[in-house]
């Protein structure tokens, strides 16, 4: 065997190039070349060459109207640009991937795709993850496929509690709600609901919190849910400032099926003093008598 991938390259290239004695391009032998030498660079561990490779192959199956290998080639010089840390490269080749992906008219790899790109930056470059994600929810919502984000919408929230980004992980949270409402995933639905509240008193907000669930209980579904039922228990117990009560229903099998990430959160629940909430909520109870008092 005993091939050498750096004269494969050499003779590649010189295949790509139009010369005195060279009128045509032979994108076929070229291709097969670079694809021979990126694995075996791969197998070497020589993963600059190897990205380097993977990217030739990856333009040359574009060169022969082969989108879909040249999507595979996109993801492998991706998945070498994760072993040399290079975050940036990481997140432009997946996104490549999946343009060529769509290229093809196929949705759930291209989401596929943006999702293994996520996943690798997600301790490099966690924003970037999260980025990526949302960019995978979206090319399935569009292609009818909500079921199939789910996880990724999990994986996104998760990502945003990780860097303490409360309002966002909320918010992605409501997205997988209504993805849920759509194809009638009712239980998903709820259990988003009942998370998104829980983040936002983990943040110590709890007039996002209460707001939340005043805009989840326009839900039928919601409402007559044990979620529903267990967000409704979580502010009644933080309006009364009972810490006791709060402990008891972050206990509950209601939160022990939510995710882990919202489990591991709950479980600290409440995260500030919530005395202040009991005297919120009672001055709020009085606030309407004097509306035209102004004497």
């Amino acid at each position: 065997m005993g091939s050498d991938p750096e004269k494969l390259i050499t003779k590649a290239d010189k295949l790509t190039k139009l010369s005195f004695t060279r009128w045509s391009i032979d994108w076929k032998s070229a291709t097969g070349l670079y694809e021979e030498a990126a694995n075996l660079f791969r197998v070497a561990k020589s993963y600059e060459k190897a990205k380097e490779a993977f990217e030739k192959a990856s333009k040359g199956q574009e060169m022969l109207s082969s989108p879909w290998d040249a999507a595979k080639h996109m993801e492998s010089a991706a998945t070498m640009a994760k072993e040399l840390g290079n975050w940036k490269e990481v997140a432009d080749f997946y996104r490549r991937a999946t343009e060529l992906y769509n290229e093809c008219g196929r949705a759930q790899p291209a989401a596929d795709a943006l999702g293994k790109g996520a996943r690798a930056l997600e301790d490099g470059a966690p924003d970037e993850a999260v980025q990526l994600y949302t960019e995978a929810c979206a090319i399935l919502e569009e292609d009818g496929k909500e079921q199939m984000a789910f996880d990724l919408y999990r994986d996104a929230a998760r990502v945003y509690l990780k860097l303490e980004k409360y309002e966002d992980a909320a918010t992605i949270l409501i997205s997988l709600a209504l993805a849920a409402d759509k194809c009638n995933a009712t239980h998903s639905q709820c259990k988003a609901y009942l998370s998104a509240i829980i983040v936002y008193l983990y943040a110590h907000d709890f007039k996002q919190a209460e707001k939340c669930y005043n805009d989840c209980c326009q839900v039928d579904v919601f409402m007559n849910s044990d979620q529903g039922r267990c967000a409704g228990k979580l502010l009644s117990a933080y309006a009364e400032g009972d810490v006791e009560d709060i402990k008891r229903v972050a206990q509950s099998s209601t939160v022990s099926n939510l995710d882990h990430a919202i489990i591991k959160i709950a479980r600290k629940l409440p995260t500030g003093d919530v005395s202040a909430f009991k005297n919120e909520s009672m001055k709020d109870n009085e606030e309407p008598l004097d509306e035209d008092d102004l004497t």
